[in-house]
């Protein structure tokens, strides 16, 4: 880092080397040392990162393909981290020419003038990372270059000479990564324009054949559905990228917990007032399962990873702002406030046409309660649909309270945490319950576990709800209309 000239440079030994080798050696240096080369990426370890791994060993460039949220641009942020922490680059150089093999005209005039004595500067890996969206107005100008008229006026050159030519992003991004996300939208005539830097190296911008070889690690991004949708990715440019690697969602709710955990925005007053039961963990999870499941909801399209972060921000938020109406200084979770996660349901699904038909907020609400459905046999006897007549089942006593309570049994939304565990406590069979099935949760996590298992109890249809504006009724199906009568 002391070495300031290209003389010193060349006493120290300095030896230069491509980017792709670059990344070649250090991924083998933290193979060896058995490090992590991809941290904070989780449902990966065994199936995309080692394709990831044995691409950059071939020294190829890439292609993530995969839908929406699958962490694509962030598995080419994290390659910056293979990258020697910093590099020589003659001083002035708009492409980060390489002291030791110069290519473009400024520098290898700079080093004619000054010999020894160019000037040098060192280049920190994390500026060595360029990123462009393709959008359908990005144009060669952009991301090769053009004739600059301005630079040619006032040098007075003639348009014959290559100094007038100013760089777009990809020669100024010479020796680093660069990263096009959502390459099918890129117009095919500047697909074209690709060709060349990916195989010969070289670029041409308004008749000028410059022989640039480019030192570069390009990794494009796409998704699936834009093939079809908006454009795709021309042939002979597929055929010049090495390793097309497919992403994928998460494949279990455990995974998918600690993707959410890390990258939810949680304020400190949140993590101090709010507790989350594992159970609601779990149902936020599998809400997103469903989701992707659901013959309501795109699945080209895709559910992204961002709506399981998006509804546990709500969430959370919900039962903030529900404590700070009722003057609790802490509170846990209610499945009452999952309502809250509603618009971060229907802001990140693409419905289909039997979607738009139910309406948004309905899908929404099915998939919470198709969720409760999938997760209740897992921690507690599966209810069946059909059984025999007078046979006794595990939760004939709870069902046997509401049958026979002499008052409505209501969770308001307003409810302090007090008025909300005396209430529930009242359901006597459920403290029984819950001891048997789930005898390892702690107090404060009994009450969500009670919630749970009467929401699950009027979705197998053992009980019924009525939602209104202050909060939820729960009763007995048939004791209601008995009593009618």
């Amino acid at each position: 880092m002391n070495i300031k000239t290209l003389g010193e440079l060349k006493k120290a030994g300095y030896q230069s080397k491509s980017i792709k080798d670059e990344l070649r050696e250090n991924l083998i240096a933290k193979i060896k040392n058995k490090e992590a080369t991809f941290k904070g990426i989780y449902g990966y370890e065994n199936t995309v990162i080692p394709e990831l791994e044995r691409a950059i060993l071939s020294k190829h460039n890439i292609n993530l393909l995969g839908l929406r949220g699958q962490a694509k641009t962030r598995l080419a942020r994290l390659m910056v981290n293979l990258l020697d922490e910093y590099i020589p680059v003659v001083a002035g150089s708009e492409i980060n020419d390489d002291p030791l093999h110069p290519i473009s005209r400024f520098a290898v005039e700079l080093m004619k003038e000054k010999g020894d004595e160019t000037p040098i500067y060192w280049l920190h890996r994390n500026e060595r990372f360029a990123e462009k969206l393709a959008t359908p107005d990005v144009t060669v100008a952009d991301i090769i270059g053009d004739v600059d008229p301005i630079k040619a006026a006032n040098l007075k050159l003639s348009y014959a000479d290559d100094r007038v030519i100013h760089y777009g992003m990809i020669p100024r991004a010479n020796r680093c990564i660069f990263v096009i996300n959502e390459l099918p939208d890129l117009q095919a005539r500047i697909q074209v324009a690709l060709f060349n830097i990916l195989q010969e190296g070289d670029i041409q911008i308004r008749g000028f054949k410059l022989r640039l070889p480019l030192d570069m690690q390009f990794v494009f991004t796409a998704n699936p559905e834009d093939y079809t949708n908006r454009g795709s990715i021309v042939t002979p440019l597929k055929d010049r990228i090495g390793s097309q690697i497919l992403t994928h969602y998460p494949e279990d709710i455990a995974t998918a917990k600690q993707i959410t955990a890390q990258e939810t925005n949680k304020s400190n007053a949140q993590k101090e007032c709010i507790q989350v039961p594992e159970l609601a963990k779990d149902l936020l999870e599998q809400i997103v399962f469903e989701a992707r499941d659901s013959e309501y909801i795109d699945a080209k399209s895709g559910v992204s990873a961002r709506l399981s972060i998006s509804a546990f921000e709500n969430l959370l938020s919900t039962a903030e702002r529900r404590a700070l109406f009722s003057g609790d200084d802490k509170t846990i979770i209610r499945l009452n406030d999952f309502d809250g996660i509603i618009p971060a349901i229907t802001g990140k699904v693409e419905l289909v046409y039997e979607g738009e038909q139910e309406g948004a907020q309905m899908v929404a609400e099915a998939l919470i309660k198709n969720a409760i459905k999938t997760l209740f046999p897992t921690y507690f006897p599966e209810i069946k649909k059909l059984e025999k007549q007078d046979a006794e089942t595990p939760y004939d006593d709870i069902i046997s309270w509401f049958f026979n309570a002499n008052e409505d049994f209501e969770l308001l939304d307003e409810y302090s945490e007090e008025q909300y565990k005396n209430e529930l406590d009242k359901v006597k069979p459920l403290d029984d319950f819950v001891k048997k099935y789930q005898p390892n949760c702690t107090k404060e996590e009994s009450y969500f576990i009670k919630e749970f298992i009467l929401w699950a109890l009027v979705e197998f249809k053992k009980l019924s709800k009525y939602r209104f504006a202050e909060g939820t009724q729960f009763k007995d199906p048939y004791g209601s209309f008995i009593s009618g009568l």
